[in-house]
């Protein structure tokens, strides 16, 4: 995980009202009134930089051992996964990659990296995980107050992609990588862009391993997955920050059987020589995805909402939308960057009218 991630995609809250029609690009004129949060029973613990929490309907005592069951699974792949704790499995994988030899891994972990190479294909490469020379370059321009040379990009880019990463079940995983001039300190894997979303639906394997039905899990407040029912409700609403004034909502999502994860560079920026920069960088091309603000995807485990949000947000509004149009499954509201003086023009795609509501 990175440290960077605690305010990522900090767009999630509690709730917000109004409504919206699938396929449009602006909300309905008179907007119905967003369900209302019920009762509930909160547990809470931080791991991966960030607070977690799980969520129940009141209900018996034994929900509180089923959340400390849940928050140990999720502890444990803060241990397997942090590349900040050099002992963990990421980092002694990250160390071997350049030598080009297999490495064998813990049969979770390579189906992790299996589903990432599934979704690099898919979204021809704007969800890569294998950046850490060029998250580096990154932070440390930023830190000295410059821009990246075109040569410092290409040298990052060269020690990056999953296309060089091959995976076998019997002996784990080698990389191909030949790049330019001496390999960077920081090679290998930052499963930032989709870790939390892999931990929260282990969570909840462990939850429904349980028999619970009924709960919701966040993690940083960036991605959550909802089971079940709520207050009465048909789901659990979950509420979006208006990416320009995140203090204030802006959307409510009724979300059950489904997770939702949220991605923009309005928080985490910074300027130079009066250009503004944002914090997600198109693994592509080695510089920051600026076509859209903000991107929220429904989607049925939280690992795939987690990884498309960010691939969405590089891709930009036309491809994220035509992604749609092909996985039926997969749910979206992009908010493109307003003209001056003009008001959020939400765009949507497979998320039904009566699941989401738009505040007045």
């Amino acid at each position: 995980m990175t440290g960077h991630e605690s305010n990522r995609r900090e767009f999630l809250t509690g709730r917000a009202s109004g409504s919206a029609s699938e396929d449009t690009d602006q909300p309905a004129s008179a907007p119905a009134q967003a369900p209302q949060a019920g009762d509930t029973v909160r547990l809470e613990t931080r791991a991966m930089a960030c607070v977690w929490n799980v969520i129940f309907n009141p209900g018996p005592p034994d929900q509180v051992m089923a959340a400390t069951e849940a928050f140990s699974v999720v502890h444990a792949l803060e241990e397997q996964l942090s590349i900040y704790r050099s002992e963990s499995e990421i980092s002694k994988l990250n160390r071997s990659l350049m030598f080009g030899e297999w490495f064998p891994i813990e049969q979770g972990f390579l189906k992790l990296l299996q589903r990432c190479q599934q979704i690099h294909a898919e979204t021809e490469g704007a969800f890569d995980p294998l950046t850490r020379p060029l998250l580096s370059l990154w932070r440390t321009c930023r830190r000295e107050g410059r821009l990246p040379t075109e040569t410092e990009i290409e040298v990052a880019l060269s020690w990056g992609g999953m296309q060089h990463v091959r995976l076998s079940e019997r002996e784990g995983v080698v990389c191909t990588l030949q790049g330019l001039e001496t390999p960077p300190l920081e090679i290998g894997f930052d499963l930032g862009a989709i870790g939390k979303g892999y931990a929260i639906d282990r969570a909840a394997d462990c939850l429904n391993n349980l028999q619970l039905e009924d709960y919701l899990i966040h993690g940083g407040y960036s991605s959550v997955l909802a089971r079940g029912t709520h207050a009465g409700q048909s789901g659990w609403p979950v509420g979006i920050k208006n990416p320009l004034f995140t203090n204030r909502r802006y959307a409510t999502v009724v979300l059950r059987d489904q997770a939702l994860s949220s991605s923009g560079s309005n928080v985490q920026f910074y300027r130079h020589e009066g250009q503004r920069y944002g914090h997600l960088l198109d693994p592509r091309t080695g510089w920051p995805a600026e076509t859209l603000l903000s991107v929220t995807v429904l989607a049925p485990d939280a690992a795939l909402a987690d990884a498309l949000s960010t691939a969405f947000y590089v891709m930009g509004l036309d491809n994220s939308l035509k992604y749609c149009d092909d996985h039926p499954e997969i749910g979206v509201l992009l908010i493109p960057f307003p003209h001056r003086g003009r008001t959020l023009a939400p765009v949507i795609r497979n998320i039904p009218d009566e699941v989401l509501f738009f505040e007045p």
